[in-house]
């Protein structure tokens, strides 16, 4: 380490460590409170937030968050020891006693170098927490006393930025791949579900964003089946009849093939978070194409539901026995399985139709014989496949890049916070 760069305790370059508020929820309007689960990959996620109402209980005023303020996890096995960074607050909020609230002093340390400083050392700070096991607390004044080396401000404001530059690259992915499964969720719904392109023929208008050939696919005219009104020259038929459910795939026993549990299936997206390599023994069988939708309470209310795209060609890999897997029939494209398992008329269906007692729900696989589709004609189904195909890709692809970025940035981040990797002056 260079000899520029000094140690200081954390409380010297902040000017606050403290925990969170004891929210008073509404479900009224209030005061958005981030919680444990709003903390992971270094990010936070507004949209878990909860809502406190300050009418019933006053929130400090040093506890509404500010730009800037770093927020690490303080209880809770599996997530103690999270760190995130708030940035590009549009409104009030604050944070539950389960979070501490670290707030730096600007004039003595560049805050977004301390954010990544303290992120870089998350397992070290659950080392801090004191307590019986399962019981465990962040000890704020043990974190008060943890020493940060500092490089000089302008090195600080370096580091922070190449760091900052890779992680904004990955929110961008992020971001991107919302808006592209946005597209594709919303493309199924017009065209299979609400029949739009129909719709709007009926009434003499062309097809809002579509294209003259592919609007030429469509009929004008609704008629009766026993799905209700469908399309001209399409089927009405129950599910199975177009999509395999729980598949026959063949993997022997004993064999190390990609496996993927519970936890790892996306709530949203497609894509798993982490898949690894274990011995097969008993468990849902899948491959590429197929679609992965939670059984049991709470996952499938939660919305866990994956596409498989991870494996190689001709790979199975496995998971829970709590899977269902959709693997839908030729000429319907496989992503056609994914975005119905992704519909509001699909997950209602499965919801309904759960059994078992309380917190031990599951759905059975029989009851998707009463679910009923309307299929349409094979050029339909290309066409579908040509729009939403090159999206699920692109999805894919921009996942890869962002893992790969992670790693950058993982392998980097103590290097650069132990000043082993020089950071030349900016010209």
């Amino acid at each position: 380490m260079s000899g520029e760069w000094r140690e200081v305790s954390l409380q010297e370059v902040t000017q606050l460590i403290a925990r969170g508020i004891t929210p008073a929820y509404s479900d009224a309007s209030g005061i958005p409170v981030l919680n444990q689960k709003c903390i992971r990959d270094y990010r936070v996620e507004y949209q878990l937030a909860r809502i406190t109402d300050p009418t019933s209980r006053k929130i400090p005023s040093d506890k509404i968050l500010r730009d800037g303020d770093i927020l690490i996890n303080s209880t809770g096995q599996g997530t103690l020891g999270r760190v995130a960074q708030v940035f590009g607050l549009t409104t009030q909020c604050t944070a539950d006693s389960h979070v501490t609230i670290v707030r730096p002093i600007e004039s003595a340390v560049d805050i977004g170098f301390l954010g990544w400083h303290l992120k870089g050392r998350q397992s070290e700070i659950e080392s801090l927490a004191e307590g019986s096991t399962g019981q465990t607390e962040l000890s704020r004044y043990k974190l008060a006393d943890l020493i940060i080396p500092l490089p000089p401000l302008p090195e600080q404001r370096r580091i922070a930025k190449i760091l900052g530059d890779l992680d904004d690259k990955i929110e961008l992915n992020r971001k991107m791949n919302e808006t592209l499964e946005h597209m594709a969720r919303a493309l199924f719904k017009s065209w299979f579900i609400d029949f739009d392109p129909v719709r709007a023929k009926m009434e003499g208008r062309m097809p809002e964003g579509m294209d003259a050939d592919t609007a030429a696919l469509f009929p004008s005219r609704l008629v009766e089946s026993e799905l209700g009104l469908v399309p001209e020259g399409w089927s009405a038929k129950p599910l199975p009849d177009v999509i395999e459910v729980n598949p026959r795939r063949t993997l022997k026993s004993g064999t190390v093939a990609p496996y993927l549990d519970m936890k790892n299936l996306p709530t949203q997206g497609h894509s798993a978070e982490e898949v690894v390599d274990r011995r097969f023994a008993s468990g849902t069988k899948f491959q590429n194409g197929d679609t992965l939708l939670a059984r049991i309470t709470p996952c499938l209310e939660n919305g866990k539901t994956g596409f498989v795209d991870f494996l190689k060609d001709g790979e199975v890999g496995w998971g829970s026995t709590e899977y269902i897997v959709f693997a839908p029939k030729p000429p319907l494209p496989p992503q056609f399985g994914y975005l119905l398992a992704r519909s509001d008329a699909l997950r209602a269906h499965a919801i309904q139709n759960m059994t078992g007692t309380s917190g031990r729900q599951r759905v059975p696989t029989e009851c998707f014989s009463t679910f009923w589709l309307a299929v349409p004609p094979t050029d339909i189904d290309e066409r579908f496949d040509e729009l939403t195909a090159p999206l699920m890709a692109q999805i894919k692809s921009n996942i890869h890049q962002s893992r790969t970025l992670a790693s950058l940035r993982d392998t980097l981040l103590p290097k650069l916070m132990r000043g082993e990797v020089q950071i030349p002056n900016e010209k």
